[in-house]
C-alpha cells in the first residue's frame, strides 16, 4: 500500500528529532540580526558570518538605522569574513533602504503585512532570492513558510519523494500543503534536515548506513 505523503514527512521528522534534538535556529540576539545573517550566509560558512556580525556589533552598527547611514564601502569592510562582501554590502543596504523607506525601519511593522504580499516585496530587492527571503520570513519574523535549501532537494530526491527536476516552489508546496502551518515545526524541520544534509546525506559519499533516515 502506498503512504500518503504527510505521513512519509511526519516519519521524517520524528526521526530526524529523535536522532539529532532541537536545533534551536536562528541563532541570534534579534530579529534584525537574523536578517543580517539571512544575507550574509549565501556562499558562507556560519562560522564567518558570525564573525562579520560581530564585527558590526563591536561598533555598534547592527541596527537598521546605523547601517541605513553607513556608507557601502565602509559596510563591506566590516563584513569582509562573510566573503563576496562588496556584492554582500550592497544586498545588505538594498534591504535597511526598503525596510527604512518602506517601514520606518520597524521589522515589527514589516512582519504585519500579509506573508504573500511581504514576501513579494522582499523578493523584488536586488540580489534576495527566494532561500534568503524565506529564512527571513521563518527565522526573523516568524511566519509560517517553509525555507527549502540544498539538503532539502537532496534527501527529498534520495529517497523518491520528488523528481530530479523539482523546483524550489513545488518542493516548498509538498510541505506547506501536507504539514500544519505551523511556524515552530517549519523552522525545526529545515534545521534538522541541514543537520542530516551536512552529518550523513552529503553531496559525495553519502553515509547512508548510519543515517536516522536508512529504509524509509
Amino acid at each position: 500500500m502506498t503512504r500518503k505523503i504527510p505521513e512519509v514527512l511526519q516519519e521524517i521528522y520524528q526521526r530526524l528529532f529523535e536522532f539529532f534534538g532541537p536545533q534551536n535556529w536562528w541563532p541570534a540576539e534579534t530579529p534584525f540580526e537574523v536578517c543580517v545573517g539571512a544575507i550574509l550566509t549565501q556562499n558562507a560558512s556560519w562560522k564567518n558570518v558570525e564573525k562579520a556580525i560581530s564585527n558590526l556589533k563591536q561598533k555598534g552598527l547592527l541596527s537598521p538605522p546605523a547601517l541605513y547611514q553607513l556608507p557601502v564601502e565602509e559596510l563591506a569592510e566590516l563584513i569582509k569574513p562573510s566573503g563576496f562582501y562588496n556584492l554582500k554590502a550592497k544586498r545588505l543596504k538594498a534591504f535597511v533602504e526598503f525596510l527604512m523607506i518602506n517601514y520606518q525601519g520597524d521589522l515589527a511593522l514589516m512582519f504585519k503585512k500579509p506573508l504573500s504580499h511581504l514576501r513579494s516585496e522582499l523578493l523584488n530587492i536586488k540580489g534576495l532570492g527566494k532561500e534568503t527571503v524565506d529564512s527571513i520570513l521563518l527565522y526573523g519574523g516568524n511566519l509560517p513558510i517553509f525555507v527549502v535549501d540544498t539538503y532539502t532537494y537532496r534527501i527529498l530526491n534520495r529517497h523518491f519523494l520528488i523528481p530530479e527536476e523539482t523546483t524550489y516552489d513545488e518542493i516548498q508546496t509538498l510541505f506547506m500543503e501536507n504539514l500544519p502551518p505551523d511556524p515552530q515545526l517549519f523552522n525545526e524541520y529545515h534545521a534538522l534536515l541541514v543537520a542530516c544534509g551536512k552529518n550523513f546525506c552529503k553531496k559525495n559519499s553519502p553515509l547512508c548506513d548510519p543515517c536516522p533516515l536508512k529504509g524509509l
